[in-house]
């Protein structure tokens, strides 16, 4: 509940009687105004001092004698570190987290930059490991989100640069986030974090697809074991969902790229894709049926239709982008109609927007070859704009209508 939200409807309230003058008065003393982009100021401010730093040192680095450069790293370190403990202890927490910010940037730039003046070789991703550990143990000690967001970019940094630089997958990496961020986010249950723990763990799964070299389809089993997970959660809204619509979406992606790139026929001649069929059916039958006892278990049992998107239809020897498009049209819908029959925000905008993207996929399939391209541009972006209007106009009614039901009660 927010106070803007409280400054709209306690008059509403005091009109009706629900509450006294008084009472709303006291309501909103309840909640103090937050200048919020106020509160943004420091941590953008650091990211901006961070990248300051880091380049002018590198642009200068050659000039500096390599005991200034040492004494330089470590006395940027300590100072923001120091800096950082001394503004929280005095209660300016947003500048205090900017400060410990800037000394975790300085930890991986001084390690960069040691590496470089001593002619160090790097034969894997350690430094960068080293750095995102160091971001995680600030995570802990300071329990910032900004910095867990701080320490999630750089383990996907690192699994990035081993991927790219030397082929191969960091295991250790990936396990470091699942075991010491998947913690942290487990053990707060902020919906945001989750969602962002999620969607790392999806792009490294991704990347462990195309740095070991095994067929593409495998990625969607470490994805998937996370919405599984999220069937176990009892609070769908403050965990379960946010941890689910990551997987979801790579899903939604990669059947919109079968729609677009199918033309009807089967991919069964494409090694880079398929699975072992025994081995990858076998892991995701078993998925789904942990799936289903856990959506049984919290009394969430028509969310399995959600595996729809899962469903195996590459494997077809033909009518793969039919079958996808349908499955595109069926997914949107349902988490339309499991938004509205839940009054449930986020799961009807989510839903506007798959259901959207997938009109216009198919109006694309359908008309791109034989349309001439501006008219093909003119009527998507009117059919854009009438289904967005449409669909917004169908929400606020439906929460007009819920309002008037509840104030009626």
């Amino acid at each position: 509940m927010s106070r803007k939200w409280l400054e709209k409807e306690t008059p509403i309230w005091v009109e009706r009687g629900i509450v006294t003058r008084e009472q709303a008065d006291q309501l909103l003393s309840m909640y103090e105004t937050k200048n919020h982009a106020v509160g943004l100021l420091p941590i953008l401010g650091s990211i901006l001092v961070g990248l300051g730093i880091l380049s002018f040192i590198a642009a200068n680095w050659q000039d500096i004698p390599q005991l200034v450069r040492l004494a330089m790293i470590v006395l940027l370190m300590i100072g923001f570190y120091a800096g950082g403990e001394l503004a929280l202890r005095r209660g300016h927490d947003k500048l205090g987290i900017a400060l410990v910010s800037l000394g975790v940037v300085s930890f991986g730039g001084g390690i960069v930059l040691i590496g470089q003046m001593f002619h160090l070789v790097s034969y894997n991703a350690g430094t960068f490991i080293l750095w995102a550990c160091a971001g995680m143990a600030a995570t802990f000690i300071y329990r910032s989100r900004y910095l867990y967001l701080l320490s999630l970019l750089l383990f996907d940094i690192a699994q990035w640069y081993g991927a790219a630089e030397f082929g191969s997958f960091s295991y250790t990496t990936f396990a470091l986030l699942v075991v010491g961020l998947g913690f942290y986010g487990w053990k707060w249950r902020h919906p945001l974090l989750i969602w962002c723990f999620s969607f790392s763990v999806t792009v490294q799964a991704l990347m462990w697809a195309i740095a070991s070299d095994v067929p593409f389809l495998w990625m969607f089993i470490p994805a998937m074991a996370l919405y599984v997970l999220g069937d176990w959660l009892k609070d769908e809204r403050h965990g379960g969902y946010a941890l689910q619509t990551a997987p979801l979406a790579a899903a939604f992606i990669f059947a919109i790229v079968m729609v677009m790139a199918g033309h009807g026929r089967g991919l069964a001649d494409d090694s880079r894709l398929l699975a072992e069929p025994l081995y990858y059916f076998g892991a995701l039958i078993l998925l789904f049926a942990v799936s289903l006892i856990g959506k049984l278990r919290n009394g969430r049992a028509s969310s399995a239709f959600e595996w729809i998107l899962l469903a195996p239809f590459v494997y077809l020897p033909s009518g793969v982008d039919v079958l996808y498009l349908l499955a595109l049209f069926f997914f949107s819908l349902y988490v339309l109609w499991r938004g509205y029959a839940e009054e449930w925000r986020f799961k009807i905008n989510f839903g506007t927007i798959l259901f959207i993207c997938s009109t216009m996929v198919a109006y694309g399939k359908l008309t791109w070859d034989f349309m001439d391209k501006s008219l093909f541009f003119i009527l998507g972006g009117c059919i854009l704009i009438g289904l967005s209007w449409f669909l917004n106009r169908r929400k606020k009614r439906f929460f007009d209508d819920t309002k008037e039901g509840n104030g009626h009660v």
